[in-house]
């Protein structure tokens, strides 16, 4: 049995307390710092989860045996280190890589070259800084538009910008190595554009073995026919018609193998999650990025098939038998759909009341930009606010479940995407 601290506070998090909740394996859950979504599953308790001290704290005070981190941040910032160092928290299971694991995706210059070394098949890339920004503008030069620029460093899922146009690419160059991401731009990786379609490939591993996850497709811009500015995720489905044996085979086979022996060739521990975001392009798996946590909004749709115990497979994580634990994807298709905060990714209001959540309704709502005011009443607390998600024998079926659940909430501003899903519908039915 486990005592269970589970970190961070977003529709991801609620979703993975969703399914902790149904473990046998679980005694107690605690989620720091939790949403009003995951009270309903645990105990939240307000600690900030980059205060490595105050976790260490909170773990002896309520006997923690497993630490799993939901967020990228404290990955990067070496939360599992500082348990596995410290001699009270070494006994700790932490689901999350090491530091130098984590710079998988903490530093997009880092996951390139050991793309490269290990023969993972992605774009043409070069990396500036603003000494040699002029060489930059040059490289960009080289490329076919569209151009991709992406911020070194953690910016939030703000940090990559796909321009049209030349002029704007260098001038974008510019800002970003003058600050416009602050720490995170002090280094700008340029890449050639890949024409095609997106996919999270999502693997658990004990740094040895690894099972893979059911895939999803998220959708990033807020606009319907993805359209304007990226976000953090409007929306994801799982399964991904095109995925299928083949093209999964691929990504086996040319991605996450290669990926988990250099791993180990560089004595990386890696225990936790691995995201893989890949490009089909003509058939062929491309990684675009690697992510060393599970995605948001991906996460609710991945739960809802994820037909095993999480508990028990984080079990076969810590005890490195992650290989001998049962893992199967349900058939059935998931839709999440994000609902937003009005003026969501630019400036947005909080604190509008939400109603309708304790509706009878056919899908999960799982809370993320949310929380409670003195009168104990559900409210918009970010950009982000509530991701909805169901499931249905086809797209068409999750998805008509996910916009009636959707009908019955109700919160000043509130925006949604109205086209979840319909891009693979029509793929499907080509």
């Amino acid at each position: 049995m486990h005592t269970v601290l589970l970190l961070g506070n977003g529709g991801r998090e609620h979703a993975m307390a969703w399914k902790l909740q149904q473990s046998k394996l679980l005694s107690k859950l605690y989620i720091a710092p939790g949403n009003p979504g995951t009270a309903l599953l645990g105990e939240n308790v307000n600690v900030n989860i980059n205060d490595f001290e105050a976790l260490k704290k909170l773990s002896l005070d309520k006997q923690i045996t497993m630490l799993v981190v939901g967020p990228e941040e404290p990955l990067v910032n070496g939360v599992t280190d500082f348990f596995h160092n410290d001699p009270q928290l070494k006994h700790i299971v932490v689901i999350g890589p090491d530091k130098r694991g984590a710079q998988l995706e903490g530093s997009k210059d880092a996951a390139k070259i050991f793309m490269q070394k290990y023969g993972i098949p992605t774009a043409q890339y070069q990396t500036f800084t603003a000494e040699n920004k002029d060489k930059g503008a040059i490289f960009l030069q080289s490329l076919e538009a569209p151009y991709v620029l992406k911020a070194d460093g953690l910016a939030a899922g703000k940090g990559v910008l796909i321009i049209d146009d030349i002029r704007e690419a260098q001038l974008q160059l510019d800002e970003i190595l003058n600050g416009k991401f602050g720490a995170a731009g002090q280094k700008v990786v340029i890449e050639q554009f890949l024409k095609g379609i997106e996919l999270s490939v999502f693997v658990l591993t004990d740094g040895k073995s690894y099972k893979i996850l059911p895939e999803a497709k998220d959708y990033k811009r807020i606009g319907a026919g993805d359209t304007g500015p990226n976000t953090g995720g409007m929306g994801s489905v799982s399964p991904v018609s095109f995925a299928d044996k083949s093209f999964m085979k691929k990504v086996e086979e040319r991605v996450i193998t290669p990926t988990i022996k250099g791993l180990q060739q560089e004595n990386i521990k890696y225990c936790g999650f691995l995201f893989i975001g890949l490009m089909n392009v003509d058939g062929n798996p491309y990684v675009i990025e690697y992510n060393v946590r599970m995605g948001d909004p991906e996460t609710q749709s991945v739960m809802l098939r994820l037909d095993a115990d999480l508990l028990d497979l984080f079990d076969g994580v810590g005890a490195g038998t992650l290989n001998d634990k049962s893992c199967r994807t349900l058939l059935q298709t998931a839709v999440t759909v994000v609902c937003v905060a009005g003026g969501y990714p630019d400036n947005y209001e909080k604190g509008k009341i939400i109603s309708g959540l304790e509706t009878d309704t056919p899908g999960l709502i799982f809370y993320a930009g949310t929380a409670r005011d003195k009168d104990n009443r559900v409210i918009t607390a970010g950009g982000r606010v509530l991701a909805v998600t169901s499931t249905g024998n086809n797209i068409e079926e999750a998805r008509e479940a996910a916009y009636k659940t959707i009908s019955a909430i109700r919160y000043e501003g509130m925006y949604f995407r109205t086209d979840i899903g319909n891009d693979l519908i029509h793929l499907t039915s080509r």
